[in-house]
């Protein structure tokens, strides 16, 4: 999983390279896509062929503020996200996206034809409202256990580096001396059975984890076929002071599907890897068709 990645990384931003020979305005420019997708199904009492009447819906913000003056660029992106689904006789609604991401990189050119800057950046991850664990109780019940809540955990990362830029469908910014703060909730690491690092990396009765390593954020944008762009975030974390060969990998990947003016279908993919929340990759994948609209100067789908 891991190579699959990375190799889709390497392959869509050599194409978005490719693409990507406009020239960049000057000044403050901003703008972003604004959604909102909808899932609905129904079933009566007499339906033979089986199925559980639910709702869905998903909230979505993609928002971009960038900065352009000669040798000066400051790009920042913000992503935010929050889906909820119903199913008919369930005590509980469940969360399918939570999600609040800041990037923001600010950068020097190291000579006014190069693609290359010196950069320093930051970037903050945590999401919305609670999540929780669900089980049953003896009796056949479902159970909920509250897991994560706002700023639990919380990632922060920031560091010098070097930025490549080509254009602004494509930025890659390697930090070699990247510090990240966990945060998390006291309630989740307290109590005399609470094993070192079983939340998030977090010692027992501490409500945050320092790091110190190297990172790799990159932001790429790719024209599929005509009214369907592909818009992708990939982080990449190696601790130099715990394990460094167990690189954390965050990627997402939005495509959307113009339809016209109002109406766009949109499928959301994300990879997560941190062997301090699981051993495992993180899947989620989100579908729907529904309602877009354009902020500001957003790039449209062509």
């Amino acid at each position: 999983m891991k190579k699959l990645i990375l190799l889709l990384f390497v392959i869509t931003a050599v194409t978005a390279q490719a693409q990507d020979a406009e020239e960049q305005p000057q000044g403050w420019s901003n703008g972003g896509i604004f959604q909102l997708l909808f899932n609905q199904s129904a079933f009566n009492a007499e339906w033979q062929g089986g199925g559980t009447s639910s709702l869905a819906g998903n909230l979505g913000l993609n928002y971009d503020i960038n900065y352009l003056m000669d040798r000066t660029s400051w790009d920042t992106k913000i992503i935010a996200e929050y889906g909820i689904t119903r199913q008919d006789g369930d005590e509980f609604t469940r969360k399918t996206n939570d999600r609040l991401e800041l990037n923001t990189v600010y950068g020097y050119k190291i000579a006014e034809d190069s693609a290359w800057s010196y950069s320093f950046f930051l970037n903050a991850l945590t999401q919305f409202t609670k999540g929780y664990n669900f089980g049953e109780d003896e009796d056949g019940n479902v159970t909920r256990t509250e897991r994560t809540n706002f700023l639990s955990p919380g990632y922060f990362q920031a560091g010098p580096g070097m930025l490549y830029k080509k254009g602004d469908n494509l930025s890659v910014n390697i930090a070699p001396a990247t510090a990240r703060l966990i945060v998390v909730d006291g309630q989740f690491t307290d109590g005399p059975d609470y094993v070192d690092g079983a939340y998030f990396g977090v010692d027992a009765g501490e409500t945050t984890r320092f790091e110190l390593g190297a990172s790799i954020n990159a932001l790429y944008n790719f024209q599929i076929a005509e009214n369907v762009r592909m818009d992708n975030v990939l982080l990449l974390y190696s601790n130099y002071l715990d394990k460094p060969g167990n690189i954390d990998i965050n990627y997402s990947t939005n495509i959307n599907m113009k339809i016209n003016e109002w109406l766009s279908a949109n499928l959301i993919f994300q990879a997560i890897y941190d062997d301090n929340a699981v051993g495992a990759f993180q899947i989620r994948e989100v579908f729907g068709l529904g309602l877009n609209y354009k902020l500001g100067d957003a790039r449209e789908v062509q």
